[in-house]
């Protein structure tokens, strides 16, 4: 599928979303750091977590408003008041004021305002494709987020330590910049809306979601994916710490690569390889059914994952992270797009919000590794990760393509874990 070929809506999102996300990447993954370091780290982790939750929870709002409301002006109205925020934040760094307290109340209300409107964006993308495009779609959307991401790490190591009030304009700047291209490119292409069930707006919230949950397929979906991502997210965090106490130093020409740089390695071989492979094993796996690509590629991707979770050697490390990454370049535009195809039309945002559960829980799943981790030795850490994505990869497959398929999807994880 040709750029040209892309509505207009896909193209105003797909830009739009990478030059946001490219600059947003460069300040959020520092959030924790400046938080600790302002406040202190108990306190850090607590506003942190408190974050969490009311994103997640009016995520949930906000799929529900998308799903009522014409999503083009749910998406002027959040991404106005996000820029506005950001500009709040800017203001809160000048040395002379550093009000620590208007940064942290503009932090919360971004991640208010950006949890409500990001159903909405998520549902254009399905309002604007069919299930014959929306592959080719979401690989390209996938291709980009991995660059925006590359884009945005470059970014924020250059400029964050000593040009913050820079960086954190530049983000205000490009926020600024949304609304406007919603405003003049943005078309509202929503099939229908979401009629109102209750006169009690929390009962039809509740009663709206009751809904999706009782989508038993769906569900299966979302709680597999759920499994599989944890073990992407594990990445950052068991993974992270194991090679921080564990890895053995290497040196190679007088450069030294210890446990941290080696999981910055990691990182940048995968944002790399999916940055330079993902149009040519969307292309090659094309030509195959999508079934056998959505499970040998949840196959691949889990070896690769239960050997890194364990293995101490570069080499290893290294050659298990590219089976990994392959792995998810297979199954990831495939999951993603039969996912969208699942999505009832008048309640899109509300089903997209929904599939949030997977990245939460995931990030919750991932987090407790490293509890579990201070208790089981890293080989019996290969194992309860193979335990959960045998499991994902179940839920997912037989949710996707019916319950014929449980007996043969058991059977090869088995084989292949």
């Amino acid at each position: 599928m040709k750029w040209q070929e892309y509505p207009r809506n896909i193209k105003v999102r797909l830009i739009t979303s990478f030059f946001n996300r490219a600059v947003s990447s460069a300040v959020m993954p520092f959030m924790a750091l400046f938080f600790a370091e302002e406040i202190g780290k108990v306190a850090a982790g607590m506003f942190l977590i408190f974050t969490v939750v009311i994103g997640f929870v009016i995520n949930l709002v906000g799929g529900y408003i998308s799903d009522r409301l014409p999503r083009k002006k749910v998406l002027m109205v959040t991404s106005s008041l996000s820029a506005v925020f950001f500009g709040a934040m800017t203001i809160s760094l000048v040395p002379e004021t550093n009000w620590i307290w208007l940064f942290a109340s503009a932090y919360i209300a971004y991640i208010i305002t950006s949890s409500l409107g990001r159903p909405a964006i998520h549902a254009i993308i399905i309002d604007s494709t069919t299930p014959e495009n929306r592959k080719a779609v979401y690989a390209i959307d996938y291709w980009l987020v991995n660059l925006s991401l590359a884009v945005g790490a470059a970014l924020g190591g250059l400029l964050y330590m000593n040009h913050q009030i820079e960086l954190f304009l530049l983000l205000s700047i490009t926020s600024s910049c949304l609304p406007v291209a919603y405003a003049i490119w943005l078309e509202d292409s929503q099939a229908s809306r979401l009629e109102k069930q209750h006169d009690n707006v929390f009962l039809d919230v509740i009663q709206n979601y009751q809904v999706a949950f009782q989508d038993k397929p769906f569900v299966k979906v979302v709680m597999g994916s759920m499994f599989i991502f944890a073990a992407e997210f594990s990445l950052n965090s068991y993974i992270g710490v194991r090679l921080a106490e564990s890895f053995q130093t290497i040196s190679i020409e007088g450069f030294e690569i210890g446990g941290v740089r080696m999981l910055s390695l990691l990182n940048i071989q995968n944002m790399l390889l999916v940055v330079c492979f993902t149009f040519l094993i969307s292309k090659l796996t094309d030509r195959f059914d999508k079934k056998k690509v959505l499970l040998y590629g949840l196959i691949i991707y889990s070896v690769g994952y239960i050997v890194m979770t364990s293995a101490n050697s570069w080499y290893l490390l290294l050659l298990f992270s590219i089976v990994a990454t392959i792995g998810e370049l297979m199954y990831s535009p495939v999951r993603n797009a039969e996912q969208a195809n699942m999505m009832p039309a008048n309640k899109r945002g509300s089903y997209s919000a929904f599939s949030g559960i997977s990245f939460s829980g995931a990030d919750l799943i991932a987090r407790s590794t490293i509890i579990l981790g201070a208790y089981l030795i890293p080989t019996m850490m290969s194992v309860y990760m193979g335990l959960i994505l045998m499991l994902g990869t179940l839920l997912v497959y037989t949710g996707l393509f019916g319950k014929k398929a449980e007996t043969e999807t058991f059977a090869a994880t088995k084989a292949s874990l």
